[in-house]
């Protein structure tokens, strides 16, 4: 029997099914949860995909962060359940304070996309077990509010802490603080950037690359292994 992996669907979410396929392509069996749901089934993580969930009225992720499921996700990635964010859903994620800071608009004000290159800097999260610290990986990137930010104790105690995750290399997209493409929680289980690795899960689709797929093998691996 594999992992179950809950997707969370809200309103204007756009990249569930593409989350729901990387998740199949890592082997482990993707379910759809939906937002009005507070019912996990029982799945061993979870992930918020991106998209422009409740149109990103108010700030991005405001609006979904006090959506019925995730008074369970909040509750349960306390306890220890791995979840990802991936773009809107890293958004709902420091708007639930289940990460540290915020995300705003791009400096440049305009909508990006484009392959991403970055660095890992932290593979030892339930999300990045397969990938090696100091890799170097191409991962799709669009957004509008995708420059992340806090303030400086934040920022230093999340380098002095190793939970920087990932960082932007040779060109920064949105004008994130320090290059911060991703971050993860104190215990490791919770992380959340803003490219999407569910675009490169196989060669003949986004970078023509599969440097997404680690995600998804990573948390199949850390849960078979549990």
């Amino acid at each position: 029997m594999t992992a179950r992996i809950g997707v969370v669907t809200f309103p204007g979410t756009l990249d569930d099914r593409d989350a729901q396929r990387a998740i199949r392509v890592a082997g482990a069996e993707p379910v759809a949860l939906w937002h009005k749901d507070k019912d996990l089934k029982q799945v061993d993580a979870v992930v918020l995909p991106g998209g422009f969930s409740y149109g990103d009225y108010l700030r991005a992720g405001a609006i979904s962060r006090f959506s019925p499921v995730m008074e369970t996700v909040i509750e349960q990635a306390k306890a220890g359940l791995p979840v990802l964010g991936i773009c809107n859903g890293f958004q709902v994620l420091t708007e639930a304070h289940l990460l540290p800071g915020a995300m705003l608009g791009n400096d440049h004000l305009h909508f990006i996309c484009r392959d991403q290159k970055l660095r890992v800097e932290n593979a030892e999260t339930a999300w990045t077990g397969d990938y090696r610290a100091g890799q170097e990986i191409h991962i799709p990137l669009k957004n509008m509010d995708g420059r992340y930010v806090a303030d400086e104790y934040t920022l230093d105690k999340l380098e002095a802490e190793g939970r920087v995750v990932f960082r932007y290399l040779d060109f920064n997209p949105n004008g994130s603080l320090r290059d911060i493409a991703g971050i993860t929680n104190e215990a490791g289980n919770v992380v959340g950037l803003m490219p999407h690795p569910e675009h490169a899960v196989e060669p003949l689709i986004g970078t023509g690359r599969t440097d997404g797929l680690p995600f998804f093998t990573s948390i199949l691996k850390k849960l078979v292994n549990a």
